[in-house]
């Protein structure tokens, strides 16, 4: 009876905390986003909004510049959704001066917004620390991607960024502490991937990333992939409170 008695419980024991393990590691993959009033951005992160949520860590994927922090906030509104970023960096490894361009190949940071999971396509979102952006959607089969740019990319279907420098200047090649970067993206730009607008308890599938070229390539991303980006179904949880 005694035997029987400890392998009941070992049991009880194993299919009540089973569940609970489950729910602390699909926490990691869930960031709840609060809302907010609309609001100005300047690429400084220092509007009074920014307090009422925390920062997301971005851990490092690879070797290289390790030792850089990388951070994030979110935010959204009934117009469109806000991203805040705060990068370590000791030099601007940058040199496009135009939006539209391959941003990937130089110090960038991403966003990706997979609003309909069962459907194969996202939103890319790139910004490079001279202010530069390419934001494009991508339709992935089975990794062979088709990407369009938006078309009639004006008034409220514009995206608003803005990116500050801390002990240093906007310059290719400077000398730096960090960059700080701020950017909205309305729900107007994303409307083909997504029939309405989230609300509280819309969940959204999506990515966080950085690359820096300091010293070679370093990548960071929210949820880990293999260092494809592209990895849709590594995509964590964008919940919206």
């Amino acid at each position: 009876m005694t035997s029987v008695y400890h392998i009941l419980c070992l049991l009880s024991t194993i299919l009540f905390t089973a569940p609970v393990n489950k729910e602390r590691q699909a926490e990691n993959n869930i960031l709840v986003i609060k809302k907010s009033v609309d609001f100005a951005i300047d690429g400084t992160g220092s509007g009074i909004h920014w307090d009422k949520t925390n920062w997301t860590i971005l851990p490092p994927l690879s070797s290289g510049q390790k030792t850089y922090s990388t951070k994030a906030k979110v935010l959204y509104s009934d117009k469109g959704i806000y991203f805040l970023f705060f990068c370590k960096d000791k030099k601007l490894t940058a040199t496009m001066q135009a939006d539209f361009l391959d941003l990937w190949n130089e110090d960038v940071i991403e966003i990706f917004l997979q609003p309909d999971p069962a459907v194969q396509a996202y939103f890319e979102y790139e910004l490079s620390p001279l202010n530069y952006e390419l934001p494009i959607n991508i339709y992935n089969e089975n990794g062979q991607l088709n990407s369009w740019v938006p078309f009639h990319y004006t008034d409220d279907r514009k995206t608003r960024h803005a990116v500050t420098v801390q002990d240093g200047i906007q310059k290719s090649g400077a000398d730096t502490n960090s960059w700080t970067s701020e950017i909205f993206i309305p729900f107007k730009l994303l409307k083909p991937l997504f029939k309405n607008a989230p609300v509280s308890g819309t969940r959204w599938k999506g990515n966080l990333y950085r690359i820096d070229y300091d010293k070679g390539e370093t990548l960071w991303a929210w949820q880990p992939n293999s260092g494809n980006f592209h990895e849709y179904e590594k995509f964590g949880i964008f919940e919206f409170e």
